[in-house]
């Protein structure tokens, strides 16, 4: 039997703000346990909860950035549940109506497609404390410096039939939310979260099959091989007779397997209504068309502007949108050296190399986008060649200064001379005379793969300087002639 991955994601995002949600308590991460949680975080008795007007900002540009429905009267609510981190014994959070309504995301995917997915809703709420299990053998300790931390939780429809669309989805809100400057990104703080429904299906049924939801998984890869493993596992249940039960679950990548954690919640079971310490917050239209002019250039309309104005590939023009630091980079690069293409392909292949084996950002890139640039320019006026830029970029990339200075002390300038080239290629040759005449001896097939071997003898006497356009016609004349 054929089977189809139905998949929703739920992200939750910690909001960028300086104080908690309902506290003037700090956001801080990694501060000493509970230094960072007032007498409202901890639920204490006669305390009230004030909302902070930065965090409804915050969730209005991102419903406004994905052309979402905009809930000018939102209420916030009671989510009554039981854990040792929440100190309430209830979580403020937001039900029937949510600050963001209906939405949607447009979606690169790896063939260099686009895909729409909608977005359910985007909702305010509290985030929880945090459990500390390792430090405190048998016991559990309880750190309350998150609780209260601002949370928008964004709920997708069931749009995404495969993982690596449902990481593609997870990627373009991570690089969304960055660009709107209201949350890190920071997966491996938590900042960033997301809760994985999944369910699989007869190919061709139009009802839904029985959905698990994995919880808390706070990377890209980690995604990607949770819900495969839970897609495997319902599959495999199935074919086997049985029967997918609805609850939440982990997923554990040490055994890469996803283990049961309770039966899955209704609404119901939560007992919601409306918080009455928090009136109903209203939004003016006035509100909506200040925090709309305020929007910068979000990732899709720069992806977009790529491919109109740099002539890029859908699959470039996404990867170098992928973050604003990227992006300006990317700009900088090309506003010096004025070839868009060549930029990208420094940008992504040589520079993404670099910035992966040594596990930093762009931002903090050893090569600046003035240096790279610079360097691009070499090429373009043939002051060095491809292959001697990329000993250029590794000394750049090691401090020791820009593209001229480390041609100019090294030596590296490109030869363009034609005579000198010339008697580069008459040295060559003569030393390979056999080779020669079985060059000319071989019919059309056999001589363009021997051609190579005289070219890159070309370029070892010429110790790499030789200009190679130069020395493909020259030589090319030379053994046909």
């Amino acid at each position: 039997m054929q089977w189809e991955v139905v998949i929703g994601l739920e992200i939750h995002t910690q909001l960028a703000t300086q104080s908690k949600i309902f506290s003037g308590s700090a956001t801080t991460f990694g501060s000493e346990p509970n230094t960072q949680a007032s007498l409202v975080d901890l639920g204490m008795p006669g305390v009230l909860p004030v909302l902070n007007q930065e965090a409804v900002r915050m969730a209005v540009m991102f419903g406004l950035a994905i052309d979402a429905e905009i809930g000018q009267h939102n209420v916030f609510a009671r989510k009554n549940y039981f854990y040792p981190d929440l100190p309430k014994g209830y979580q403020i959070s937001q039900m029937e109506l949510p600050i963001v309504g209906k939405g949607h995301l447009d979606i690169p995917l790896e063939d260099g497609t686009i895909k729409r997915v909608g977005v359910t809703r985007a909702h305010l709420e509290e985030d929880a404390g945090k459990s500390l299990h390792e430090e405190f053998p048998g016991a559990t300790g309880i750190d309350l410096n998150r609780a209260g931390t601002p949370l928008l939780e964004i709920v997708s429809e069931p749009d995404m039939r495969s993982a690596k669309e449902a990481v593609a989805y997870v990627k373009t809100i991570h690089a969304l939310v960055r660009y709107l400057g209201i949350c890190d990104g920071n997966m491996a703080e938590g900042s960033l979260r997301c809760d994985c429904n999944v369910s699989v299906r007869p190919k061709g049924q139009v009802e839904f099959g029985t959905r698990c939801e994995i919880k808390n998984v706070n990377s890209f890869r980690f995604i990607e091989k949770a819900i495969n493993t839970e897609v495997r596992r319902q599959i495999e249940l199935i074919e086997d007779g049985g029967k997918v039960i609805q609850q939440t679950r982990l997923y554990d990548p040490n055994k890469d397997e996803t283990r049961a954690m309770r039966s899955k919640e209704e609404a119901n079971d939560y007992r919601y209504f409306p918080d009455p310490d928090l009136l109903p917050v209203v939004l003016e239209d006035a509100y909506l068309n200040d925090i709309r002019a305020t929007l910068p250039e979000l990732p899709q309309q720069k992806r977009e502007r790529f491919q109109e104005q740099f002539g890029l590939s859908v699959y470039d023009a996404s990867v170098l949108a992928s973050s604003r630091e990227q992006a300006n980079y990317f700009e900088k690069v090309v506003s010096i050296a004025g070839d868009a293409k060549l930029a990208a392909n420094w940008v992504m292949v040589e520079l993404g190399s670099l910035l992966n084996k040594q596990g930093l950002e762009i931002d903090e890139a050893p090569v600046t986008a003035e240096q790279l640039g610079g360097m691009l320019l070499r090429i373009k006026d043939n002051t060095i060649s491809g292959k001697i830029a990329k000993t250029v970029f590794e000394a750049m990339a090691a401090g020791e200064g820009s593209a001229d200075e480390i041609i100019e002390k090294r030596g590296l300038k490109q030869v363009t001379d034609s005579g000198a080239i010339s008697a580069v290629l008459d040295e060559m040759l003569a030393a390979n005379a056999e080779q020669v005449e079985q060059y000319r001896a071989a019919d059309e097939a056999k001589r363009g793969k021997m051609f190579g071997f005289f070219v890159g003898q070309a370029m070892k006497a010429s110790k790499g300087k030789a200009n190679p356009q130069q020395v493909n016609e020259l030589l090319k004349s030379k053994l046909e002639g």
